[in-house]
């Protein structure tokens, strides 16, 4: 029977590529020893975090298409706090332009609403930093089995065909990734959504305050939240960016730790 491997890049490559894997773990040359030392934490958080940190800041097309996975996690937030609140989960659509809404049913005042408005921008951060604290722990497999969970959680409420279409092309990804692909891409992959993650939790709360200093964001979490709380919506964004900023700094230094070993 044919292996992952070999199925993924044909007989031939397949059974090259395995080759020259059997040949680098016995394999006391300088070839064999960098492919080794690339496959090390420490090298793989390096690199993962640093595509990161240039998707989210270079912008433009990458950020624009990777930003749909910061909008199913946000808007995922808002489920899973009003699912905690008591309210009813009504469904969650997600749109071309990478914002989405997530509906419930419930009391339109009071502290469940308010937390349910909070989540949102808070849930890929605080994601990042759960990933973050599983891969400190080694824990690459359960990474994958909570992304798993989530974006199946997502389909099952998503109410729209773009939505279904963003949800399941990320899940192939996965699936790719955990089934197909060599076993070594799981740990850079896992690492680089924690990064993404972290990173992708900042830039959208500083893409808030721009739209609302353009008055385009009018009905906003924040500005949500401030017609809840009567706490001004600037310190909402401001909130907002202290706790993915602290999210970013704490997650960091946990991915960042074989560094120091």
């Amino acid at each position: 029977m044919s292996s992952p491997v070999q199925l993924a890049f044909g007989g031939p490559a397949g059974y090259a590529l395995s080759a020259f894997r059997a040949a680098a773990a016995t394999d006391d040359s300088p070839a064999g020893s960098l492919l080794e030392q690339a496959q090390t934490p420490a090298v793989i958080t390096l690199i993962a975090g640093g595509v990161a940190m240039l998707v989210v800041l270079v912008g433009g097309t990458p950020w624009r298409r990777a930003r749909n996975v910061v909008t199913i996690v946000h808007e995922a937030g808002h489920a899973l706090a009003a699912v905690l609140v008591g309210r009813r989960l009504q469904g969650i659509k997600l749109h071309s332009d990478t914002s989405g809404v997530t509906v419930s049913r419930g009391k339109p005042e009071g502290p469940g609403m308010a937390f349910t408005a909070m989540a949102g921008y808070l849930a890929p951060s605080v994601l990042g930093l759960l990933f973050a604290s599983l891969l400190g722990s080694d824990l690459v497999g359960t990474v994958l089995v909570l992304i798993a969970l989530l974006l199946l959680g997502v389909l099952v409420m998503v109410r729209n065909a773009y939505g279904v279409f963003t949800v399941v092309a990320s899940a192939a990804v996965l699936a790719l990734v955990a089934f197909v692909a060599p076993v070594e891409v799981q740990a850079p992959f896992s690492y680089l959504v924690t990064w993404f993650l972290l990173f992708g939790g900042v830039r959208p709360v500083a893409e808030l305050q721009v739209k609302r200093r353009r008055g385009q964001a009018r009905d906003s979490d924040a500005d949500q939240l401030g017609r809840l709380t009567a706490v001004p919506p600037v310190l909402w964004v401001l909130a907002f960016a202290v706790a993915t900023v602290s999210c970013l700094i704490a997650g960091g230094l946990w991915l960042l730790e074989p560094l120091a070993a």
